[in-house]
């Protein structure tokens, strides 16, 4: 089953189960922020594993790739992007840490600023999932190999699994003719 579809069924699942915990009590609270807290410990422990380990392989293989113009407030040209393995992995980590750090931010101003409690048990568990599902997590910690749907670079997929609208290119003649038009190709730092 895709991920989307997964996560839509079981936010409603855990939203029907918040539903029944009584967040009257304090104490129920004090121990729904407690998981909260150690899924984010975990959370974050996975990246900094998965960081560990891309910095130990420390693969120096270049990869090439056109970026998709970025649809709001972007440039409307094609990007070539020239970078290592580890570069773009160590990117992927950063990433997945500024959204999980997002998340963090907003839940502390849903749960102490406006007093919602049920986002607790959702976000004790979807983030989890989430981060188990990285493909850069998938490679470094749980050592699948980079083939397939986890070969670099990642494809984004939408909600249905159906690739979201401009996915990069790695095919030679897309590369070649960025190159051309000289839309990139130095080296990201």
């Amino acid at each position: 089953m895709n991920s989307a579809i997964t996560n839509m069924v079981l936010m409603f699942a855990l939203m029907q189960v918040s539903k029944k915990i009584p967040f009257e009590d304090p104490m129920v609270v004090f121990y729904a922020r407690i998981i909260y807290l150690a899924s984010n410990v975990f959370i974050f422990s996975l990246y900094l594993l998965a960081r560990y380990q891309i910095n130990k392989k420390n693969d120096l293989t270049t990869l090439k790739y056109v970026e998709p113009p970025q649809p709001f407030g972007g440039s409307d040209k094609k990007k070539l992007v020239t970078t290592t393995v580890k570069e773009y992995d160590l990117q992927q980590v950063s990433s997945a840490i500024r959204s999980s750090f997002m998340g963090i931010a907003i839940l502390l101003f849903m749960h102490f600023k406006l007093g919602y409690t049920n986002p607790l048990v959702m976000q004790s568990v979807l983030p989890v999932k989430s981060a188990l599902e990285q493909k850069v997590i998938q490679i470094h910690v749980f050592g699948k190999p980079a083939t397939g749907d986890l070969k670099r670079p990642f494809k984004s997929a939408g909600l249905f699994g159906a690739a979201s609208g401009g996915d990069v290119q790695t095919d030679k003649k897309a590369i070649s003719q960025a190159e051309k038009s000289g839309s990139g190709g130095a080296k990201e730092e």
